[in-house]
């Protein structure tokens, strides 16, 4: 296979960090002084997702690089349904690591040993799903999923949940080899194999990449950001509330749509678009 030779990649997150929905855009009261948006994500027929026009060029000018890779936690369907500005990426990773797409189509051989480091490291999917059932309460659940057979997530309401809860799925699901993550309205449950930063050096390796740009907002993207040479946190989410950060991790102040914006700034001017 040809594959293209680059020299730095920039491994972003999408949801909550370059994309955002309605609820997750923050334009502020003043109505007239709001960024115009363009949608980037159509579901059932409805708009979903945006960013801002001006973020939509940057990402338009860093996509034709040749060096953006999509590193999102969403299944491959989901992904599918996103449509950025420029040339769709050569590589994305899906599923929170444990899917690379190369062309749209999924390497198999990638996930085969991931599905490996899974089955030898971990509790299996089945046994986290039944905790997960078991204890919820439905005052609070609203729905609950698999993602490509891999890892676990539940759509709850937020103000119902208790955080005593979420603590000790996060300490029974650790000594299984599991992390847990709550990010808006929903938990996740992953394999501690299952990781972005290990899906984006496999695609640095193919690429011969030797530096690594990241941005990200949760709990699942500190491995990457952690991993990168240079990173960017919006200054909402799990990272932003816990107070996570990195000596080479930039924290912004900025929250919603427009700290996408400003991380698609930062991309551009750190690859030179």
């Amino acid at each position: 296979m040809n594959l293209p030779s680059v020299d730095t990649l920039v491994a972003s997150d999408l949801d909550r960090t370059l994309i955002y929905s309605a609820a997750a855009l923050r334009l502020g009261a003043d109505d007239a002084r709001a960024p115009r948006l363009l949608c980037v994500e159509v579901y059932e027929g409805k708009p979903l997702s945006y960013v801002t026009e001006a973020a939509a060029a940057l990402l338009d000018g860093l996509a034709r690089t040749g060096a953006f890779v999509p590193a999102t936690t969403r299944t491959r369907a989901q992904y599918g349904r996103i449509r950025l500005p420029g040339p769709v990426p050569r590589f994305a990773v899906c599923a929170n690591g444990g899917e690379i797409l190369v062309d749209g189509e999924p390497d198999t051989g990638w996930r085969e040993r991931v599905r490996r480091a899974v089955a030898a490291e971990c509790a299996t999917l089945d046994e986290v799903r039944a905790r997960l059932v078991a204890t919820a309460d439905p005052a609070w659940l609203l729905r609950e999923r698999t993602a490509e057979d891999l890892f676990a997530y539940m759509v709850v309401d937020r103000e119902r949940l208790p955080v005593a809860w979420v603590k000790e799925l996060t300490e029974w699901a650790g000594e299984r080899g599991w992390n847990v993550s709550l990010q808006g309205r929903k938990i996740y449950a992953v394999p501690r194999p299952v990781t972005k930063s290990a899906a984006v050096a496999e695609v640095a390796r193919r690429t011969g990449a030797t530096c690594v740009l990241s941005a990200g907002d949760s709990l699942l993207d500190a491995d990457l950001l952690l991993a990168a040479d240079r990173g960017w946190r919006p200054g909402h989410g799990e990272l932003a509330e816990t107070g996570w950060g990195a000596p080479h991790v930039t924290g912004l102040e900025t929250a919603g749509v427009a700290a996408g914006e400003e991380i698609a700034r930062a991309f551009a001017e750190a690859v030179g678009v």
